[in-house]
């Protein structure tokens, strides 16, 4: 298999590092000083116990080239549109395509734009760039959640069990996609309007978290989906995640990048509107986030 991974950032570099220990061909794309630092000095791991480098295949999506069997999207919501119209000449109707952005939104985008096969997917990790060429991994969560559409569900399970990838296929795939997007949601959230740790905000802001949590399931119920259970069990990750590990757009936010507010904040308040349910606390940290 080709297997083709769009972003090296903490979710794409790792897998990138994991998956080039198969038989598998695997190509990175990516950009700017990390690109250039994974082709000079090779991707380095950091882990709680171990740190090491690998060479991997790298380049630029203008430098694609040949037939991919399957393409992992690990961009930010916002460049999966682009992401695909880069890669879509060098796929066909019988590549499997796999979002692993964060959101609800990005794997219906690429069922309406691409005729290929594309699986709901889902990863589970802590993980971020450290600096170019570098991803810290932190704590021992891993898992990748796919939407069970068999065959192309089992090759996919395969391939990451070849490189030791725990992977999980839950029979309502929507539903395993929202009960990550409660976490992250509420977590990138406030962590961002704080400027402060997930460890931070869980230890002074516990009430307040789960308020937005409760906010998030509420709207999740009112679209057919429970994720009532997951109230508590991301209070209890959010305890036991190392204490200052953070998220993804709280990082933006602290280094003045384009973030995801718009597909984790924003999306609760806008669905909320429809479903006639009332979201004050993410609507006060969107509100400042957004100014």
């Amino acid at each position: 298999m080709k297997i083709a991974i769009i972003g090296l950032g903490g979710v794409g570099g790792y897998l990138l590092a994991s998956l080039t220990k198969t038989n598998h061909e695997v190509i990175g794309f990516a950009r700017n000083n990390h690109l250039q630092a994974i082709q000079q000095n090779g991707l380095t791991i950091i882990e709680d116990t171990k740190t090491y480098t690998l060479n991997v295949k790298a380049t630029t999506l203008q430098e694609a080239q040949g037939h991919f069997d399957i393409v992992l999207f690990c961009v930010k919501s916002y460049d999966i549109v682009p992401a695909y119209e880069a890669i879509k000449t060098h796929i066909d109707k019988n590549s499997i395509l796999v979002s692993f952005a964060n959101g609800i939104a990005p794997s219906e985008t690429l069922k309406k734009i691409s005729q290929s096969v594309v699986l709901d997917g889902a990863i589970y990790i802590l993980s971020h760039i450290e600096k170019p060429g570098v991803i810290r991994k932190k704590g021992k969560v891993f898992a990748a959640v796919f939407g069970n559409a068999q065959p192309q569900t089992s090759i996919l399970e395969k391939i990451f069990q070849e490189a030791n990838l725990r992977t999980k296929t839950p029979q309502d795939i929507q539903t395993a996609i929202w009960k990550k997007f409660i976490f992250i949601s509420a977590f990138a959230s406030l962590t961002s309007y704080y400027d402060k740790s997930i460890g931070y905000i869980y230890e002074y802001h516990k009430e307040e978290a789960k308020q937005l949590l409760c906010e998030i399931s509420d709207v999740a119920k009112a679209k057919g989906i429970d994720i009532s259970d997951e109230i508590e069990k991301s209070l209890l990750t959010a305890q036991k995640v190392p204490y200052d590990s953070s998220t993804s757009m709280h990082l933006d936010f602290q280094k003045e990048r384009q973030t995801e507010l718009q597909t984790l904040s924003y999306y609760i308040i806008e669905e909320g509107k429809k479903h006639n349910i009332p979201t004050p606390l993410m609507e006060k940290i969107y509100n400042k986030l957004a100014s």
